[in-house]
């Protein structure tokens, strides 16, 4: 339970970093983004297949479509959405909206993976889960007071799009952990790897159709903008390798590593920890402490954490249903 908690926290705060590189490239547009991000991902996982070789060799075509689906939805599909929400509503409103995962992923997870996790009782799980959505309403009630005026129409679209990638990654984790249950026996660094590997052809395909849309006049890059590095090439060099390797490949790893020794619904809610370290670096980069409302929200979130720490799933099979009240202290297993 430590360890996987510790793993868990790693990821958030290296996830944390794909908020706030939109606000520090504002000139790329969000297909620039996802294409620099899973080109270098995919980079990185080459040398790394390398070490993991054995492993992956191991793996099935089955195998390899999960990876592929899991890339595509999961890292392509969420991240596009994601900044390209983040350019037209600013950081707060998605992260607000991506910042009720834990709850949704609980939700969805703790029936659907009764019979091979055991489940949380709704009556024991609902204060942990109650502290989490009072705390990320006081941060987003701080952060949505703070947003310049911006026109509704964009800021609608904004909207919108968070909630596509809310959607994909309130599927990715439950899918990823499917897998990884399935395959205790496999390395989750190296299906790390492997979804890397798969991300290396898509960014080729995405910087390729991003070439020819700009070579034949097709809107999908701002008018006069500088392909394929843009206006400052450094920062998105360099930005791209270190997101591609600390949020992509290690961060992934980390979650991997967290999600083979949690219950799904007790690692959803773990997702918490991204939404922190966004906060958390979006306030860096404004250069200002938040207020005490925020702060309140920030202890709210991690006493909710805390919560769902202490409590144990009661065991698959034990005839207990999950909406059922507490039972013998005999039905109650730690994973």
């Amino acid at each position: 339970m430590l360890s996987g908690f510790l793993f868990a926290l790693a990821a958030g705060l290296m996830w944390g970093l794909v908020f706030v590189t939109p606000l520090l490239l504002p000139e790329y547009p969000a297909a620039m983004l996802v294409a620099g991000r899973y080109l270098a991902f995919g980079l990185l996982a080459v040398p790394l297949a390398l070490i993991d070789r054995r492993e992956l060799r191991r793996l099935t075509r089955a195998d390899w479509r999960d990876a592929v689906r899991l890339s595509a939805i999961g890292n392509f599909l969420y991240y596009l959405a994601l900044a390209a929400a983040i350019q037209r509503a600013g950081g707060p409103l998605p992260t607000m909206i991506i910042g009720t995962l834990p709850v949704v992923i609980a939700v969805c997870s703790n029936r659907r993976n009764a019979a091979r996790d055991g489940h949380y009782r709704w009556r024991d799980l609902a204060p942990a889960l109650l502290l989490i959505a009072a705390g990320i309403g006081c941060v987003n009630q701080v952060e949505q007071a703070s947003l310049a005026p911006q026109a509704m129409g964009r800021y609608l679209q904004g909207a919108a799009l968070a909630i596509v990638a809310l959607a994909c990654w309130t599927w990715y984790p439950i899918r990823n952990a499917d897998w990884l249950r399935t395959h205790t026996d496999r390395s989750p660094r190296a299906w790390a790897t492997a979804q890397g590997l798969v991300t290396l052809p898509m960014a080729a395909l995405a910087f390729a159709l991003l070439a020819v849309a700009d070579g034949v006049g097709l809107p999908l890059l701002p008018s006069g903008f500088d392909f394929p590095a843009g206006p400052r090439v450094w920062p998105y060099v360099g930005l791209m390798a270190a997101v591609g390797l600390f949020a992509s490949w290690l961060g992934t790893l980390c979650w991997n590593e967290a999600s083979q020794r949690l219950p799904t619904a007790l690692v959803g809610q773990l997702i918490v920890f991204e939404t922190l370290a966004a906060l958390s670096y979006s306030q860096m980069h404004r250069g200002a402490w938040p207020p005490a409302l925020g702060v309140a929200g920030v202890l709210l979130l991690v006493g909710g954490v805390c919560w769902a720490l202490r409590l144990k799933p009661v065991a698959p099979g034990s005839g207990a249903n999950p909406g059922a009240g507490p039972g013998t202290a005999s039905a109650r297993i730690a994973e």
